[in-house]
């Protein structure tokens, strides 16, 4: 479903800099109407441009969805109810038609930007006085029930509120972003009387518009994240001031231990609080520091119950973990296993704005893990199906599958990462409707499978050299489902063995797929059409569709979207020795339609995409899967760079 606003009143903010407008952007990409404040026209104009440019990204942000009840008086119009949001797994027509966007007004005057605004949060300069004197102004022009709320890092919200109302005060709270899209978390802290039910309701809010609520539990100068950079600077201060280190060498440390290693509180556990505790005992000497609050609530708290972290069964900071005792380590911070991905969004769920619009909505998404920041790459899409890289060239392919089934009009191409450069590598009229492709660096070459065309084609980098490799037979006079069983889906290229391996899906839930290979080059006399070297791997499969290989370890993967319970699975199998040893194995299930895949051998995971808008990592050592983005997407393809 179209994401909708909780109420028809509006959003306020007041202040239309480089944070307010980043804020008005957040709440109109989900929906919300947003009136924006500012005396300075200059600024206003700058924030509607601003937020015109930006929505489409800012729409991306990956959302919260959850079963939630939401909350009664907060807001005029807001009724007690259960709501439940699924992923889009089928076209939702009445979603096509409606607007994802809010609009956005603006307002040189305070008193007709917050009429009948249920939510309003003020980004005017860091100056108390000047932050007293707008809660003042809110209080007398902003309706009874509205939610005053600062942006402040720096002043708690119980410093502003005393020229209000006493009864306003239940009403009034921080919320605290720093830069969305780029980060997307933000902090919730009361001012010391604020209605304890509006935090969850605000969450609720938050999630859906695609940013990462945190409350903090009490009042607390600059917040959590703020305490935390407060002490790093600190002691990168101290480190500095004493000569033991330079600024270059503590950001190349800093990049390695906690942007692409394991997060903090994940290090501590794994070092051990026991070691924590005797390290930290060692400062507290040597600097004549206070222990209560540090070291002796830690041995309180967790060291004297033996909750020491991953070495103990009764865990540490996080609870312990519940895996098999051979399975090997996964990444601990999935998040930073891979710099970045890019995904392919179909365009069929509910961020399609327009129903008619369905074949030119699909996108190529860049996601940095890390932040969780997707960024559009390639839009206006033509239903985008596979998706590959050469990090040799530093380029892209994909393939798109066309707009009807039945005419001869996908098309495969190719981009710089960034998007540019963008070529047409295999024309409508050359294949019918290509779908999952892999990029063979050794060779500059690129296959690719023709679904409806019932066939696998390659051809090189740059589109010359386009060929038939294999061509199945197709009896028109069959039934479509008999068809069905001759279209080609997946493709995986074993370029050490000189193998490729396809999947031939089937009718749709039908449990007729199958797997096969064959060389990479039709034997010497023969045709496309009646090679001798095609074995068939699997027969009667729920729904075959994406797959990999890894050719050292000789194991195939496969996405299936057939029934549950053996379809909508991640499946691998041993596809080395003699056909016995064939035996295929359920590596992890209950997807969504999963489609795209990609091993990452370096973090012994696979990713996986399905079309509810989820990603997935999954450990291949014991099938821990671990869902890292959820939103209103529908995806397709997925590849790492």
């Amino acid at each position: 479903m179209a994401v909708k606003p909780r109420t028809d009143r509006p959003v306020a903010v007041i202040g239309a800099g480089a944070l307010g407008r980043r804020i008005g952007s957040v709440f109109i990409a989900a929906g919300y109407n947003v009136h924006i404040q500012d005396p300075s026209l200059k600024a206003l104009e700058d924030s509607a441009a601003y937020i015109e440019a930006h929505k489409e990204e800012f729409s991306l942000m990956p959302r919260i969805s959850k079963e939630k009840e939401e909350i009664c008086g907060v807001g005029e119009g807001v009724e007690k109810k259960k709501e439940t949001e699924t992923a889009i797994t089928k076209i939702d027509l009445e979603s096509y038609t409606q607007a994802p966007f809010g609009t956005c007004k603006a307002f040189t005057d305070v008193e007709p930007a917050v009429h009948n605004a249920w939510l309003v949060i003020e980004v005017v300069p860091e100056k108390l006085d000047l932050k007293i004197e707008t809660f003042a102004e809110l209080d007398a022009k902003a309706p009874a029930d509205c939610i005053l709320a600062s942006n402040s890092s720096s002043f708690k919200s119980s410093l502003m509120v005393e020229k209000i109302s006493a009864a306003r005060k239940k009403q009034v709270l921080n919320i605290h972003f720093t830069m969305p899209p780029a980060i997307r978390t933000v902090e919730l802290m009361t001012d010391g009387e604020t209605d304890p039910q509006i935090f969850p309701y605000l969450e609720d809010v938050l999630g859906e518009c695609g940013m990462l609520p945190v409350t903090a539990r009490c009042e607390s100068t600059g917040f959590i994240f703020n305490r935390l950079w407060a002490a790093v600077k600190r002691e990168i201060l101290q480190i500095l001031s004493e000569g033991v280190s330079d600024p270059s060498e503590i950001d190349l440390l800093w990049e390695h231990m906690f942007k692409n290693g394991p997060l903090p509180c994940q290090l501590m556990d794994q070092l051990g609080l026991d070691t924590v505790a005797f390290i930290e005992n060692t400062y507290i000497k040597e600097r004549g520091l206070e222990s209560k609050g540090t070291v002796d609530w830690l041995q309180k708290e967790y060291i004297s119950q033996g909750r020491i972290g991953r070495k103990s069964e009764k865990g540490g900071l996080y609870p312990p973990l519940t895996r098999s005792s051979s399975a090997k380590e996964t990444p601990s911070h999935p998040q930073s296993a891979a710099k970045d991905i890019y995904l392919l969004d179909v365009g069929l769920g509910s961020n399609a704005r327009d129903v008619s619009q369905v074949h030119h909505n699909g996108k190529i998404l860049r996601l940095n893990l890390a932040t969780q920041r997707l960024t559009p790459v390639m839009v206006g899409q033509n239903l985008p199906d596979g998706i590959d890289v050469s990090l040799g060239k530093q380029r892209i392919f994909w393939t798109n599958m066309g707009r009807s089934t039945a005419a001869c009009d996908g098309s495969v191409w190719s981009a710089n990462l960034d998007g540019s450069d963008v070529r047409c590598l295999v024309p409508q009229g050359k294949v019918h409707t290509p779908k999952q492709i892999a990029a063979l660096e050794s060779c500059q070459e690129i296959y690719f499978c023709d679904r409806e065309g019932t066939s696998v084609h390659r051809c090189k980098f740059d589109g010359s050299n386009h060929e038939t490799l294999l061509k199945r037979p197709t009896d028109k006079n069959a039934s479509l489902l008999d068809q069905m069983r001759s279209w080609c889906v997946g493709i995986a290229i074993d370029d050490e063995r000189g193998l490729m391996y396809w999947s031939q899906k089937g009718p749709s839930k039908g449990g007729r797929g199958r797997i096969f290979r064959a060389g990479l080059d039709i034997p010497a006399g023969e045709t496309a059409e009646n090679r001798s070297d095609i074995e068939m791997m699997w027969d009667d499969l729920p729904e075959p569709i994406d797959i990999e290989i890894d050719s050292e370890s000789q194991t195939l993967y496969w996405t299936d979207r057939g029934e549950h319970p053996s379809g909508c699975a991640l499946y691998r199998a041993y596809v080395g020795g003699e056909r016995i040893d064939f035996q295929k194995v359920i590596l992890a299930r209950h997807f969504h339609e999963p489609v795209g895949l990609k091993l990452d051998k370096v973090n012994n995971i696979v990713y996986v995409v399905d079309f509810g808008g989820s990603l997935y990592s999954v450990s291949l050592a014991d099938g821990l899967k671990v869902e890292l983005v959820r939103n209103n997407g529908c995806y397709t393809g997925i590849t790492l760079v």
